[in-house]
């Protein structure tokens, strides 16, 4: 005669699994917090560095056995970022130069997103291909003929109609605000995200007789906050931290960007870490706060862009 199993056997049988699994999912959850974690804090220790570093008396930069946390906190640093080299005047060039190429990249790149999303011309994809391919040439490449375009561009900087006779736009704002006021990136991401707009609101205007800057300006631009506000965080952010072409075309100290002013403390093979993070720190600062009030925007912005191709 064959027994049955008991119920609570055959419970226990069906629950093993379950727990089984709760079990190694937990786990999962634990390793992946505690890998997360352990990758944040890694990434999270060269920004501590540096700010302890800016706080700390010189002689404890260098100190070993190696000290983490200052022996005693000083803003003697932040003070010789100021007095050293005029580092209010370089956040102001900075601050201009950035918010120059922002407002370019925003009002040229919407213009040019708008056009190739929404109007249908002879041209239109050929015109784009090219700019996908002028997307993949690196800056360097393009950095001796835009040189050369800035420094003969005529009836500027002393140069005649042919562009002789003195320096074009060097040495001048305009010099590093033209070359990138409408970019390629501002173009392909805002032409993506017109893209994800519907066309029948345009139908409607043309019918009641708008001119198609108006029904650009007046009915889809103000739907394009997200991608604006994540094009201008990028913008500001290329522009802010930009070194090289800066000091190409910049000779006069007093048009110095803060990005080249933190040069200033590096001289004679020899460093001032002190005043130098010091100043980084500060340098950042634009940079945080801009995201920190655009991060809602943001994020829709990344999420929208590029639904359609």
């Amino acid at each position: 005669m064959k027994t049955q199993p008991s119920r609570l056997g055959r419970s226990s049988i069906a629950a093993s699994p379950a727990v089984s699994y709760r079990t190694r999912a937990a786990a999962g959850n634990a390793l992946f917090y505690a890998v997360s974690i352990a990758i944040a804090v890694f990434m999270f220790l060269p920004f501590f560095w540096s700010l302890m570093t800016s706080l700390k008396p010189s002689e404890d930069i260098f100190s070993i056995p190696i000290r983490w946390l200052p022996s005693e906190v000083t803003l003697e640093h932040y003070r010789q970022a100021f007095t050293t080299v005029p580092f209010g005047l370089y956040f102001w060039n900075s601050l201009v130069l950035a918010v120059a190429g922002v407002l370019a990249n925003l009002f040229f790149g919407s213009l040019s997103g708008y056009a190739f999303a929404k109007l249908h011309f002879r041209g239109n994809t050929a015109m784009f291909r090219v700019l996908l391919a002028a997307m993949m040439i690196p800056g360097i490449v393009t950095m001796i003929p835009s040189f050369y375009v800035l420094k003969h561009f005529p009836l500027f900087g002393g140069n005649d109609l042919l562009g002789g006779g003195g320096n074009g736009l060097l040495n001048s704002f305009w010099g590093i605000i033209l070359p990138g006021a409408s970019g390629s990136f501002a173009v392909f991401f805002m032409r993506q995200f017109f893209l994800t707009l519907p066309s029948d609101m345009m139908e409607m205007a043309r019918i009641e007789g708008c001119k198609e800057f108006r029904i650009f300006w007046n009915i889809y631009l103000p739907l394009t906050k997200p991608a604006l506000a994540t094009l201008g965080i990028f913008t500001f952010q290329a522009g802010w931290n930009s070194f090289l072409w800066p000091m190409i075309v910049l000779n006069d100290p007093d048009k110095a960007t803060i990005q080249m002013g933190l040069q200033a403390f590096s001289y004679n093979y020899q460093t001032d870490y002190g005043p130098m993070m010091a100043g980084a720190l500060i340098a950042i600062l634009p940079i945080l706060i801009l995201f920190l009030l655009l991060q809602k925007y943001f994020v829709q912005g990344i999420a929208f862009t590029g639904v359609k191709g």
